[in-house]
C-alpha cells in the first residue's frame, strides 16, 4: 500500500475486474442488454486501496469546497431524499407564490462507462492535484482489464480504454468530479438545477402567462447535449420528459410554447424512484407504492407459515416498509385521504405478519411490531431531517433554509 502511494504506481495486478451484468429491475426483459448494469468485482486489497486514497481525496475537496453545492449523489449525509426535498420546496414556494414550474429529469446512457480518462486526468490537475498524486490516478485509470462472468462461464480478457469501474471505491467519487463543469453550463441560462450521481434535474418557475423561460430552458437543454458530447457523455432520449406543474388552466399557455419548439410533456414524470404529478399530489406514486406492495404482501403471506416471526418481519422490512418509507417526507402536509392507501397496505402487513384476523384492532397490532403509523412516520421523518439541518448532519441547501430565532431583546431564562 504504502509504495503504491509513494511511487504513484497502481498495482497492475488489481486492475483486473471480473463484470457480471446485473438486471437493473427485477421485472426487466432480461434479453434486452440495456436492462443490465455491468458490475465490477475487483479484488480485495484493491478496495482497500481505493478506500486510503478515497478518504484523503473527499477530506481534500470538502476543505476546498470544490464539490457542486447541487450534486447529492455518493456524498455523506445526502441522499435522493435530501435532493428532492429541495426541488418540492422550491416547486411549493413557487406555486405559493402563483407562478408554475417547470421539470425536465435528465438521465445518461451509460454514464459511468464512457469517462474519458483524459478529461478525468485534467480535471485532477486543474483541482491542483500533481506530482506522485495525479501519476497515481493516472495509473489507475490507465490500462485497466475485464472480463464478463455469466452463470459459469466466462470470456476472454479485454482492456478497457474508458470509464470508471462500477462498484469501486473511488468510481463515483471520480465521476463526480468528472461532471463538475456541468453545473456552470446550467447556471449561464439562470436554470435550477440538482443532481444525484448521473441524473440531473432542470427547473424553473415562472408566471404563467411568461413564455420566455421555456426559451431559457430549451437553449439550457442544447447546451447540456453539446457539453456532454464533448465530454462523451449521451443523454437518454427516451427517460427525458417534461413536467408542467401547476393548476390546470395555468399550464396551457406553456404547453403552446412547448409545441412550438417540438418538446413534448408528460402528466407525470419519475425522478430519482419518485414518480411526480403536474399537481404535485404524489397520488400516482402512491398508487404505484400501493400496488407494488400489495404484490409482495400476497407472495409473502404464502410463504408466511414457513418462516419465523423475525424472518418475516426482516422481509416485510425489506419488500414493503422500505417502499412505504422512501422518500417519505415528500408527503408531508397533504391530505389524509391522500395516504390512506399507505396506511390500508401497512395494516395488511402487519396482520400478514402476526396472523389476526381482519377485523382486530389495528393499533395494538401495530404498538405490538413498534410500528409507528403512516402520518406519525411522516412526521418522525420530518423531525429526523429538521433535528439533521440544525445540526450540521444535513446538506447545506437544506440547513441554509432553516433560520434560528433570535430575540431581538434579552429575555430572561
Amino acid at each position: 500500500m504504502n509504495s503504491s502511494l509513494q511511487t504513484g504506481i497502481f498495482p497492475a495486478a488489481l486492475k483486473m475486474a471480473v463484470v457480471k451484468p446485473l438486471l437493473k429491475k427485477t421485472n426487466s426483459d432480461p434479453s434486452v442488454f440495456d436492462n443490465y448494469r455491468p458490475v465490477s468485482n475487483l479484488p480485495f486489497l484493491s478496495k482497500v486501496l481505493e478506500k486510503l486514497v478515497f478518504i484523503q481525496l473527499n477530506e481534500f475537496l470538502s476543505q476546498n469546497n470544490i464539490f457542486e453545492i447541487n450534486q447529492s449523489g455518493f456524498r455523506t449525509n445526502h441522499s435522493t431524499e435530501t435532493a428532492l426535498l429541495k426541488f418540492v420546496n422550491d416547486v411549493r414556494c413557487a406555486l405559493d407564490s402563483g407562478q408554475i414550474s417547470v421539470l425536465v429529469p435528465l438521465d445518461l446512457s451509460a454514464a459511468f462507462d464512457t469517462v474519458d480518462h483524459l478529461i478525468l486526468v485534467n480535471r485532477l490537475k486543474s483541482l491542483g492535484l500533481s506530482g506522485t498524486v495525479l501519476k497515481w490516478f493516472e495509473s489507475y485509470l490507465m490500462e485497466r482489464n475485464f472480463m464478463v462472468s455469466m452463470d459459469t462461464n466466462f470470456s476472454g480478457v479485454h482492456e478497457i480504454n474508458c470509464g470508471v469501474p462500477q462498484g469501486s471505491i473511488l468510481g463515483p467519487l471520480l465521476f463526480n468530479i468528472y461532471m463538475l463543469p456541468l453545473g456552470n453550463v446550467i447556471r449561464t441560462h439562470n436554470i435550477s438545477f440538482h443532481s444525484y450521481a448521473d441524473d440531473t434535474q432542470l427547473y424553473l418557475a415562472m408566471s404563467p402567462d411568461d413564455t420566455r423561460p421555456i426559451e431559457a430552458l430549451f437553449n439550457c437543454i442544447l447546451d447540456v447535449k453539446l457539453w456532454m458530447a464533448n465530454n462523451f457523455l449521451q443523454l437518454n432520449q427516451d427517460k427525458t420528459e417534461i413536467l408542467v406543474i401547476g393548476p390546470e388552466a395555468k399550464r396551457e399557455k406553456q404547453f403552446l410554447k412547448l409545441q412550438e419548439l417540438s418538446l413534448s410533456h408528460s402528466e407525470t414524470v419519475r425522478n430519482l424512484g419518485v414518480i411526480v404529478d403536474s399537481k404535485l399530489t404524489f397520488i400516482p406514486h402512491i398508487k404505484q407504492v400501493v400496488k407494488t406492495g400489495f404484490y409482495h404482501l400476497k407472495n409473502l403471506a404464502r410463504v408466511c407459515p414457513l418462516l419465523s416471526l423475525a424472518n418475516m418481519e426482516m422481509l416485510m422490512h425489506a419488500f414493503i416498509m422500505s417502499k412505504v418509507d422512501y422518500c417519505n417526507a415528500l408527503l408531508a402536509g397533504l391530505p389524509k385521504t391522500n395516504i390512506k392507501n399507505l396506511q390500508l397496505l401497512q395494516n395488511s402487513a402487519a396482520r400478514v405478519l402476526t396472523k389476526t384476523r381482519r377485523r382486530a384492532h389495528i393499533t395494538l397490532i401495530l404498538k405490538s411490531l413498534h410500528w409507528l403509523p403512516i402520518c406519525f412516520r411522516i412526521d418522525f421523518k420530518i423531525h429526523l431531517t429538521v433535528f439533521k439541518c440544525l445540526n450540521g448532519l444535513a446538506p447545506s441547501y437544506l440547513s441554509d433554509l432553516l433560520v434560528r430565532y433570535e430575540p431581538s431583546r434579552t429575555l430572561r431564562s
